[in-house]
């Protein structure tokens, strides 16, 4: 796998992605505000093929009126095509991200819905531990830290 910029081409991809419920939740509508934020993340690509992408900082992170980001980590945020999910290849796409996230030199913050057992599981089993939680609407989000 490897990282690359993220190109229009690979925005407009990344917005005609569906997920099936519950992850559907993830799905985006197309949109030149979405297309302009998608382009400052990063590409993942294997062998010449999207396959996910991932970003840092505020954009990683769910504003919401409970939990206050702060500055001691870096907020990571990552999404893998609908159709390479829960085959297995989560694992190698997170340790990917996180090289890149660690050359930060802070520790990493993921915001999770609850929902998203997958995820979680993912994320634990990568070192995360949960920290806190807060609703949003009507989904609880979880905050892990590594």
């Amino acid at each position: 796998m490897n990282v690359q910029p993220m190109t229009d081409e690979d925005a407009r991809a990344i917005q005609t992605w569906t997920y099936e419920a519950p992850y559907d939740f993830y799905n985006q509508t197309p949109s030149e505000a979405g297309i302009k934020e998608l382009m400052a993340y990063q590409a993942v690509h294997e062998t010449d093929e999207l396959i996910g992408f991932y970003c840092l900082g505020r954009y990683a992170q769910v504003p919401n009126d409970t939990y206050v980001y702060d500055d001691t980590h870096i907020d990571l945020g990552l999404g893998m095509r609908p159709d390479l999910t829960g085959q297995g290849r989560g694992r190698r796409f997170l340790e990917t991200v996180l090289v890149e996230a660690k050359r930060t030199g802070k520790p990493v913050r993921l915001t999770v819905a609850a929902f998203n057992g997958r995820a979680v599981r993912l994320y634990e089993g990568a070192g995360f531990r949960k920290i806190a939680s807060f609703e949003k609407d009507t989904t609880r989000f979880l905050i892990m830290v590594n």
